[in-house]
């Protein structure tokens, strides 16, 4: 066979590998190789399990090519022993291994879950705890994220910013996140910097974690959520002490004012935004999105747990209601109170508790019908009370 053939079939041999190879190189490995001490701690994890599972993958391949070889039907001299059926030895080694092999799984899961709990403080524990003894002293910066679709909202509460698919935060410092949704679950993610964790409407989520290298990095949303879902991705900034105090500056230099009213026009469905900057925030806006009621006309989850835990309000509360249809855009704030009377559904109506902050007596003070008659419906029948 001439030379220049046998060159062309090894390259057409080789020519797959060769395409695989190029598509690898342009992965990035960083969760493997990540600037956070937690997402570290996480990728040592996970190398550490796929090792001590191919302890047991690699001698079983490399033995069901070794058995393949030497039991060929062409080898006449392997031995050929048809009423072999049990080995005690064998049968040790078989299960002994991977006894041992889950035993050390299960050593590594249980103090890897616990030493990296999401809600546990960098703070927390011995110096050895995560994050390392160079954070204990250091005050956590709390960032407030709320997962929008499809974008992501940041609030500082102790700088009195916020920003939309923009995080940024000064290296070597803990932050603490308060996470929450306003639509359907998502999953906050930052590969370099530690593990996802959901983002749920009604609820809040908490993480701890804290860069250890600057850098640009991407954010992301883990778990699909509608059609803006492949775009739902934010930059994630890990600068220097001085650069974020300049970061800082830009954002209140260059945004406007996160309201209530501003925060409502956010919350609308849009894909593909871009990086706003909003140099003031409406005071407990986050709580007030946790608590869902961010509208001044909808009751805060925590005032209808506070009255139900009190008994209710009652035959007062039957006409606490405000109708409302299941485009939440539409009424709130809106509609007249004949428009809202025509639709089909009712929430809650706000009460007098304004603030959210905890509520201490006053719901089991008599109660005064006029300013809980609801949204133009007529006070309660006197008679219903013999019912």
């Amino acid at each position: 066979m001439p030379m220049n053939q046998t060159l062309s079939q090894y390259l057409r041999r080789a020519l797959p590998a060769l395409a695989a190879a190029l598509l690898l190189s342009g992965c990035d490995l960083i969760v493997l190789d990540p600037a956070g001490d937690i997402a570290r701690q996480q990728g040592n994890l996970v190398v550490t399990s796929t090792l001590l599972m191919l302890i047991i993958i690699v001698p079983v391949m490399v033995l069901t090519a070794w058995f393949a070889y030497k039991y060929r039907a062409s080898n006449t001299d392997a031995p050929y022993s048809p009423d072999w059926d049990h080995s005690t030895q064998l049968e040790l080694v078989i299960w002994a291994a991977p006894l041992l092999i889950i035993i050390c799984l299960g050593a590594l899961t249980w103090v890897g879950t616990h030493l990296l709990d999401p809600y546990r403080p960098l703070s927390a524990g011995a110096p050895q705890a995560p994050g390392g003894p160079q954070v204990e002293a250091e005050r956590p910066m709390e960032v407030q994220v709320v997962a929008l679709d499809w974008k992501w909202l940041f609030i500082y509460p102790e700088l009195g910013i916020a920003t939309v698919n923009e995080f940024a935060a000064p290296v070597d410092r803990p932050i603490f996140f308060r996470i929450s949704g306003a639509s359907v679950f998502n999953s906050f993610y930052i590969p370099a910097l530690a593990g996802q964790i959901y983002a749920m409407p009604g609820m809040e989520t908490k993480l701890h974690a804290a860069f250890d290298q600057t850098g640009d990095f991407v954010g992301l949303s883990a778990q699909y959520s509608g059609a803006g879902f492949s775009n739902m991705r934010f930059a994630a900034r890990s600068l220097s002490q001085g650069d974020f105090d300049r970061w800082v500056q830009q954002a209140r230099a260059g945004g406007g004012t996160l309201s209530r009213e501003a925060y409502l026009q956010l919350e609308r469905p849009s894909e593909k935004v871009p990086v706003m900057h909003f140099a003031n925030v409406a005071p407990q806006l986050f709580d007030r999105v946790v608590n869902q009621c961010v509208d001044a006309d909808k009751m805060c989850m925590h005032e209808m747990m506070a009255i139900d835990e009190r008994g209710g309000l009652g035959l007062a509360g039957i006409h606490n209601v405000r109708r409302l249809t299941y485009d939440k855009f539409a009424p709130r704030g809106s509609a007249d109170a004949g428009t809202l009377l025509a639709t089909g559904d009712r929430y809650v109506q706000a009460t007098c508790l304004a603030e959210l902050d905890p509520v201490e007596g006053g719901l089991l003070d008599p109660v005064n019908l006029a300013p809980l008659a609801g949204a133009g419906l007529s006070q309660p029948n006197r008679s219903l009370s013999l019912l």
